[in-house]
């Protein structure tokens, strides 16, 4: 196992325990494997061998995919992303509950990812809330179509039991329009219905009268 990290695996189509893609990234990639050996496997107490081989990992690009790598294999001697085996103990005792949300996100992507058992229900979680059906997640989680639909019902009765235990929210009443505009309309007064009042004819004080006129 200590040549891991100088030679690329060939592909053999079988699922691996951990995503293997990031090891031609690695700044230790192609170096002698007697080189490796003695840089990242150095005795317990050679303390100037192991700051040079964490030197030499500071930099590396795929330093997190080296660490979660060791920590899937429970790889615990040498140094792996940069951390002695000393360092890497607390890790190891809790990998199990675990959760980076990266690491899911990735799954997600396409990558073959190692869950561990929280990353594993926060991946079925959303699953259902994305519309997943059981034959698309089966062969990604690399279980069985019944299977899948079981998990994937555990998941929709937690989200029931959430809203039902912590409730919706009601939707408010909106505001109509027509009372908004009623309020804001100023006041007009009515038309009135009544004709104007006809002024009596009076006879003109020049009208001629009788018959001579």
């Amino acid at each position: 196992m200590r040549h891991i990290t100088t030679h690329t695996s060939p592909a053999t189509g079988l699922r691996g325990i951990a995503d293997t893609s990031w090891q031609p990234h690695g700044v230790c990639h192609g170096m002698d494997p007697e080189d490796a050996d003695a840089t990242f496997f150095p005795l317990p107490r050679d303390h100037e061998a192991i700051a040079d081989a964490k030197e030499l990992c500071g930099p590396c690009p795929v330093r997190r995919d080296c660490l979660n790598y060791a920590l899937e294999n429970d790889l615990k001697d040498g140094i792996w992303g940069g951390l002695t085996e000393a360092e890497r103990r607390p890790w190891h005792d809790g990998l199990p509950r675990r959760l980076d949300y990266r690491r899911v996100a990735a799954f997600f992507n396409g990558r073959d990812v190692h869950l561990t058992d929280a990353e594993r229900q926060v991946v079925i979680d959303h699953a259902y809330v994305r519309g997943w059906r059981p034959d698309r997640l089966a062969p990604a989680l690399h279980i069985s179509t019944k299977h899948a639909r079981d998990l994937l019902r555990q998941a929709a009765n937690k989200i029931f039991d959430r809203d039902r235990t912590l409730g919706v929210p009601r939707r408010k009443n909106p505001v109509k329009k027509t009372t908004v505009a009623r309020r804001n309309r100023p006041a007009t007064t009515p038309p009135t219905t009544q004709q104007p009042l006809a002024r009596p004819a009076t006879p003109s004080a020049c009208a001629p009268v009788g018959k001579a006129a």
